[in-house]
């Protein structure tokens, strides 16, 4: 190929490659999940509910892209099992504070995490559940590691009938 025709090949190129990403039409914005399974737990004297973001693809998404959330709403996440987990804040536009709790729905530890940051925060000890809450909640609530959650209902009810 003589040098000449470099630069009309890489100009075609690049015309047909801008006309197919622009044929595709413009990608939609990420939309957060709004319509997962809610349970309503008890957090020392404060009512809250909590979306539950049970299955991988729930958790993976869990509250990225969400431009605000009410005061007294979070996301639970459920594990199979027990486990070390570690969160961070891809594409989550919100200050969050998760709290890491157990089997026995005790608080292990919280952890401050800060918007579009990649930092991991991670459980202290094995846990099977991670509740995350707008930054400030727990603390204005005075909800510290120690203290269980309680369990008040879910909706809809589970099919298995348990909470899992």
């Amino acid at each position: 190929m003589t040098t000449s025709l470099r630069p009309v090949l890489c100009a075609t190129l690049l015309t047909l490659a801008a006309t197919a990403v622009h044929a595709q039409g413009p990608t939609p914005a990420p939309q957060p999940q709004l319509d997962l399974e809610r349970a309503t737990l008890q957090a020392g004297r404060q009512k809250i509910s909590v979306q539950l973001a049970r299955t991988p693809q729930q958790r993976q998404t869990g509250l990225m892209h969400r431009r605000s959330m009410p005061q007294q709403e979070g996301m639970l996440f459920v594990f199979d099992q027990p486990g070390v987990q570690c969160f961070w804040m891809k594409n989550t536009l919100l200050p969050l504070t998760a709290a890491f709790v157990d089997d026995d729905d005790t608080i292990v530890n919280l952890a401050n995490m800060q918007p579009q940051t990649e930092t991991p925060h991670c459980s202290a000890k094995p846990v099977r559940y991670v509740l995350e809450m707008n930054q400030g909640w727990f603390k204005r609530h005075k909800v510290t590691p120690g203290m269980q959650l309680k369990w008040l209902q879910t909706q809809p009810a589970a099919t298995t009938g348990t909470r899992q």
